[in-house]
């Protein structure tokens, strides 16, 4: 009889060539949990893909208001400069060639060409 201890070179062998030798089997279990994970997956991806959306969207619709609250502040200085007596004169005298009562106005004609209006 031989009581020898095998070798660890021997043991490694087998034990690699078991493993090797070794499948994957699928329980019915893991199976069906593997199948409901996939299911909750696809079942998640339509409102992540939603969220992301209206985040993107969000995003543009704050950009459009900061630029409409811009715009709009620009508008509110101009509707100021036409309640200026002064300013309202001052298109009136250049844009419209308007005068006061008993002033002279003066056009100057190029010696070529017409008159250019100015750029009101």
């Amino acid at each position: 009889m031989n009581t020898a201890a095998p070798s660890p070179a021997a043991v490694r062998a087998r034990s690699g060539a078991h493993r090797a030798k070794r499948t994957w089997r699928l329980s019915a279990r893991a199976a069906g949990l593997a199948i409901v994970t996939l299911l909750l997956l696809s079942f998640a991806v339509a409102p992540f893909r939603t969220l992301m959306d209206q985040r993107g969207e969000l995003g543009d619709l704050q950009r459009q208001t900061q630029d409409l609250q811009r715009e709009n502040a620009d508008l509110q200085a101009e509707v100021q400069r036409f309640n200026d007596p002064a300013y309202m004169e001052r298109l009136a005298r250049e844009c419209l060639g308007m005068v006061r009562v008993g002033e002279i106005a003066f056009v100057t004609v190029p010696k070529h060409g017409a008159p250019v209006p100015p750029a009101c």
